[in-house]
């Protein structure tokens, strides 16, 4: 690898590095504006509308988040009456989390005003630039789907060991 390659991937980096505080800045001031949840109660949420019924291990593995920590934002969620835990009825030592109807009203509720929000924002934009964040936008989701799916052997690890 050339050292401008290197070069390269260093502000690729610090490119994406940079964007995430701006995202969860944005995202963060929506999701309390709607509600006391946060961002790691949030991702619960999404993974839990997505995917229906999991383990506490599971949703550990899909965020990436130590399952203490799961533990206590679905704790969070139970008390707002957002989740349910279920006892696996094959083997009560496991604890499956799912959406309550309340859960998935609000989810969406909370979908909608940041989608509303983020609106806003690109609207004050010119043409050319929402065309050049879509088409960027696009490229970068596309690319970091590549990229996760090329890392997924070590989602696969952490389910093998469940």
């Amino acid at each position: 690898m050339s050292e401008g390659d290197k070069n390269t991937i260093d502000s690729v980096i610090e490119n994406l590095i940079s964007i995430y505080p701006l995202l969860s800045k944005s995202f963060t001031r929506s999701i309390r504006i709607k509600t006391n949840l946060n961002p790691g109660s949030l991702f619960i949420l999404r993974i839990l509308d997505r995917n229906g019924i999991l383990s506490m291990s599971e949703i550990g593995c899909k965020l990436s988040m130590p399952k203490p920590h799961v533990t206590a934002q679905v704790d969070k969620l139970i008390v707002e009456n957002m989740v349910e835990r279920l006892v696996d009825p094959s083997d009560r030592r496991i604890v499956n989390i799912k959406l309550t109807k309340k859960g998935k009203i609000d989810f969406e509720s909370i979908k909608v005003q940041i989608s509303h929000e983020m609106r806003q924002s690109i609207e004050t934009l010119d043409e050319y630039k929402v065309k050049t964040l879509f088409e960027s936008s696009s490229q970068l989701r596309e690319i970091l789907s590549e990229i996760m799916t090329e890392n997924n052997h070590l989602q696969q690890t952490c389910f093998k060991q469940l």
